[in-house]
Formats: structure tokens, C-alpha cells, sequence
């Protein structure tokens, strides 16, 4: 008799008798779910897997497709593999490197062209990848002893991704070939070639720009994103990991296990100083710019930033007041409603746009103001008994997620403003073809902040953040190009240095949680990362805002 296993599967709500032994692309097919985009991966027991995965016992199974953060990452690492075999064939001897996610796509710098990536070069890969998904190869996952892997990958030429095995401590490893290309990848992969439905490569600077289907309408293209001053940034960072000799967690691990953490960290935090000390000489070079705007999303450390801007303003001989943006909300009966019919504190209309204003340029006349105070309790707006008036050298500081939306300061004459956009830009990488989401830093750093000084759990954290981000795309990254300047509040050590505190965190989120996919997902990211000792950092970190130990009052 056929032995069979039971399945929960959420996307039926029912339960399936399974023959063991079959993969969960023979269990997709077998009940014929026939999800419009397809199915790319399945969450098992809250645990992302590919479609290779064999079932040999009960297990709840909810299938993925591209509309889904989940279900995307698989489409776009997937791809990346069919670039890298395709650039492999045409021009034997170059390198790939998935550089920087921008324009809602990703940049790939190609090392080793001659003549550069050309519109030819462009043309010929194109057809070349089309002619891989054309031919419908399987994706096979090959798990074999750590050693054996690191030295497979050094006969390939990828001493990137020889290292970082070699620092994760695992005892063995997995790895992926399509044909006779080899390459790795830390999460799941599609079944085939043939699921690519819908991709693009152009031109772009120096290298190529990798686009992807819209996840909110799979058959088209992610539209494309001008962000010349977010690319600049991701560039500079680069030049100097470069110079450092660390742009991949592999390098990393091993510059610190040669000694240098400490080294890292200095550089780091004097790249960063110097920064904000010579955008403090900017500001206090133009007498007019008397009102800074910094926005930023969430956890990018904007706050610490406008501190450490300040200190430096002082140092210009300058004297910086700092003005709560969140003093500025309208009664709660007058904030605007979301489509559920909750209240929607982060759309603009909750913001007093004209007190704001007018306080703005009755302080820019001279003149002297009471500020408000929002009583979060009673959600009103009262006056503070705090009276301001700026003199001759006195500049204004607004920190807050709306403070580069045009609409709130409007009123305010443009030479008067000076806009800032700070965001934690990840740009160190896993290897040169396993990027690491900016999104992913900035959550880590939540995680760990919203335990430390708001008691959250991370399951509570990752359950919030879908929402955080939906706001977000909506309220801040749309003007994220007009700030005169932008600014990388990451720094090169963070992630080692937030790994201990995170994954003890993330380890406590239940398997029955929908969150620990998530939680699973990060864990694996951070395995690959040597813990440093946080001891060494200067109070004044940037850092010090999510572990603790700031000199700074919040």
C-alpha cells in the first residue's frame, strides 16, 4: 500500500493525503491550484522552501508566488543565476558582481570587458538569457561536505563565495548548478529556467540594470526609478570597501580574524564623522539655509544623525535648536482614516502644516513663538510654555518622516531650507551575487531597539513592519531625490556588531508564528556573520541608538 503523509495547505484550506517522497512541485500539481502567476516557493511549517522539497511527513505547506516578498526573492536570485551562466558563456574570464539596488532594479558591474559593457555586450546577453529560460534548464541543489564546497568554488574562480562557506562554520554546504555553471545562493531557487516569465537588462552608468516584474502586476516591468543621488552614494561606499579590502562578509571575516576589528571600526566611524562634519560646513557656509529638514525611514538613525549634525554645528560656531516634528500633529478627531478606518498618523493631513508653517517663518522674521506639545494620551494639541526666538546664528533642526514633503513646508521660501535624507544604505555584500537588502538592515536594527526600549518582541517587530514599510513607499521614498543631500547612516561593521543581540531575538519567535519565515530567513542571513564586541564603539555611535550605550539622550 502507497504510504501517504497528511498536508494542511493554506491555499486550499484543506487537507491533502500526499504520497512520501513527493516534491512540493508534485503536490502543487496534484491539486491542480493553478495560482495565475505561477507558484516559486512554499512556506512548510513558516519555513520558506524551493519546489525541490521532498515531504516525508505532516506538514503545513502554504505555496509563494512573485507577488510576495518571499516568493519575488526566489524569482530575483534565480535570475541572477541565469545572468551569471549566460555571461559565463559569452565572455569566459569576466566577473559579476550584483552590485546595488536602485532604480527598482539592481546594478551589476561587470569586471573584465575589454571595451567595457557596451549596448552590444547588453544585446548579446540578453539573448543569451532568453535563450537559458528558453530552454527550460533545472535548477539542481547539491548539498555536499563544507571543504569539498570551498574548494569546488575556488577551482571556479569565486573566491568570494569560498569564504564566506568557510567562515559560517557549517559542516556542510549547499550549493546550485544550472548545466555546468556552478554558483550559491543562501535561499531557494526556482524549479527551472522556463518559470522566468518577464525580465530586462539595459545600460546603466558603467555596468547594467537588471529589471523585474511589478509585484502588484507581474506582467509588466517594476517601472523604472530615477535615483542618480541614492547611486552616487551606493558608489562612494564601494570605492572605499574597496580600498579597505572589505566588500563581502567573507573579507570581513577574515580581515577580523586577522585583528583588525577594531581597525574597521575606527574607519568606519571616521568616514562617517567626517561626513557630517563637512555637510556642518556646508550648511554653516550659507546663511540663508536656516532651517534643516532630515527625513529618512524607519530605523535609519535620522535621529542620532541630526544630533551629531548638530554637535558639528556647533563647532561651526553655529547654534543649532532641534524642533520636534511629532509636536506638530492635528487633534487625533482631525487625523485622516486609513482604509480600514483607523487612523492613519503617518498620511501628511495629520500634520498641522499651517502652524507649522507659520511658526517656521515667524521665527525666520525674528519674531518669537510658543511651540506646541502633542499629549499623545489625550491626542491633543496644546501650547508648551516653550517660547523660541533664533538669533543671527541660530539654525532650526525638523527631524521627521514627512520633513522633505514639499506639501508641509510650502509656505517656507526655498532659499531659506537646506533638505537631508538619510537612510541605512547596506553595501557590503554576502558574496558578489547574494546582495544584502538594505530593508533587512534596518529591521534588524528595529528588532533590536523596539526590545531594549519598548519591550516588543521581534515576532511583534516583523509582524508591525509590512505596514512600516507600506508607509514608507507611500511618505518618504518618493522625495527622497529632492534633499539636497543624502546621506549613509550605515556603517561597514553593524551587522556583525548587531548579530548577537538580533539573533537572540529572532530565535525566540514561535514556529507556529506567520512571522518566523521571516525570523528563519534573518537567522540564516546572520549565520554567516562573525559576532564582534560591541565594547569598542564610541558613545557617540550612530549605532548606539539600537545597542545602547549612547552618550546622547533620546
Amino acid at each position: 500500500m502507497l504510504k501517504t503523509v497528511n498536508i494542511r495547505c493554506k491555499n486550499t484550506g484543506r487537507t491533502h493525503k500526499v504520497p512520501v517522497g513527493f516534491t512540493l512541485e508534485d503536490f502543487y500539481d496534484m491539486i491542480e491550484l493553478n495560482m495565475p502567476y505561477g507558484t516559486t516557493s512554499a512556506k512548510v511549517n513558516n519555513k520558506v522552501e524551493g519546489l525541490h522539497y521532498t515531504i516525508f511527513g505532516d506538514k503545513d505547506v502554504e505555496f509563494l508566488d512573485v507577488t510576495s516578498s518571499s516568493g519575488m526573492r526566489t524569482y530575483t536570485r534565480s535570475l541572477f543565476f541565469v545572468l551569471y551562466k549566460a555571461l559565463s558563456e559569452l565572455f569566459p574570464g569576466t566577473s559579476l558582481q550584483i552590485d546595488t539596488p536602485v532604480a527598482n532594479g539592481y546594478y551589476c558591474r561587470i569586471d573584465g570587458l575589454a571595451e567595457g559593457v557596451t549596448t552590444e555586450v547588453v544585446d548579446r546577453l540578453r539573448a543569451k538569457m532568453k535563450e537559458i529560460v528558453g530552454d527550460n534548464i533545472p535548477y539542481h541543489r547539491i548539498t555536499t561536505h563544507r571543504e569539498d564546497a570551498v574548494r569546488l568554488f575556488r577551482e571556479h574562480g569565486l573566491e568570494d563565495k569560498a569564504l564566506l562557506l568557510e567562515g559560517s562554520g557549517d559542516l556542510y554546504a549547499t550549493y546550485y548548478t544550472l548545466g555546468d555553471t556552478v554558483d550559491y545562493f543562501y535561499g531557494s531557487l526556482l524549479v527551472s529556467t522556463g518559470q522566468i516569465h518577464l525580465f530586462e537588462i539595459q545600460p546603466y552608468a558603467d555596468g547594467l540594470l537588471l529589471r523585474l516584474p511589478d509585484p502588484n502586476n507581474p506582467n509588466k516591468l517594476q517601472p523604472l526609478r530615477k535615483q542618480p543621488k541614492m547611486f552616487s552614494i551606493f558608489e562612494e561606499q564601494h570605492r572605499w570597501q574597496k580600498i579597505l579590502g572589505v566588500s563581502t562578509i567573507g573579507e570581513f571575516n577574515k580581515v577580523c580574524e586577522q585583528g583588525h576589528t577594531i581597525d574597521l571600526i575606527n574607519v568606519s566611524e571616521a568616514l562617517q564623522e567626517k561626513k557630517i562634519s563637512a555637510l556642518a560646513d556646508r550648511i554653516a557656509s550659507e546663511p540663508d539655509r536656516r532651517v534643516v529638514l532630515i527625513a529618512g525611514p524607519s530605523s535609519s538613525g535620522k535621529t542620532t544623525f541630526a544630533k551629531r549634525l548638530a554637535v558639528q554645528l556647533f563647532a561651526c560656531g553655529k547654534k543649532p535648536v532641534s524642533v520636534e516634528l511629532d509636536n506638530y500633529f492635528v487633534d487625533r478627531e482631525k487625523t485622516p482614516r486609513d482604509a480600514e478606518g483607523n487612523y492613519d498618523f503617518e498620511h501628511i493631513k495629520a500634520m498641522n502644516m499651517k502652524l507649522l508653517s507659520k511658526q517656521m517663518n515667524a521665527l525666520l522674521r525674528g519674531e518669537e513663538v510658543e511651540l506646541p506639545r502633542f499629549d499623545f494620551p489625550s491626542g491633543r494639541s496644546l501650547m508648551s510654555g516653550t517660547r523660541l526666538k533664533l538669533s543671527p546664528e541660530s539654525i532650526v533642526i525638523f527631524e521627521g518622516i514627512h520633513a522633505l514633503n514639499p506639501m508641509l513646508t510650502k509656505e517656507v521660501p526655498e532659499e531659506n531650507k537646506f533638505r537631508i535624507y538619510a537612510s541605512a544604505l547596506t553595501t557590503i555584500m554576502l558574496d558578489h551575487h547574494n546582495y544584502i537588502p538594505t530593508t533587512d538592515n534596518r529591521l534588524l536594527r528595529r528588532i533590536v531597539r523596539d526590545y531594549k526600549y519598548r519591550g516588543y518582541s521581534a515576532e511583534e517587530t516583523i509582524r508591525r513592519w509590512p505596514s512600516v514599510r507600506a508607509g514608507e513607499e507611500k511618505w518618504i521614498f518618493p522625495f527622497q531625490e529632492e534633499a539636497d543631500v543624502m546621506v549613509n547612516t550605515a556603517l561597514l561593521f553593524e551587522l556583525p556588531a548587531l548579530r548577537r543581540q538580533a539573533l537572540r531575538l529572532l530565535e525566540q519567535v514561535p514556529e507556529s508564528a506567520p512571522e518566523f519565515s521571516e525570523a528563519h530567513r534573518l537567522r540564516k542571513f546572520l549565520s554567516y556573520l562573525r559576532p564582534i564586541d560591541i565594547e569598542p564603539l564610541p558613545p557617540t555611535s550612530l549605532l548606539r541608538e539600537f545597542l545602547g550605550g549612547s552618550t546622547f539622550t533620546y
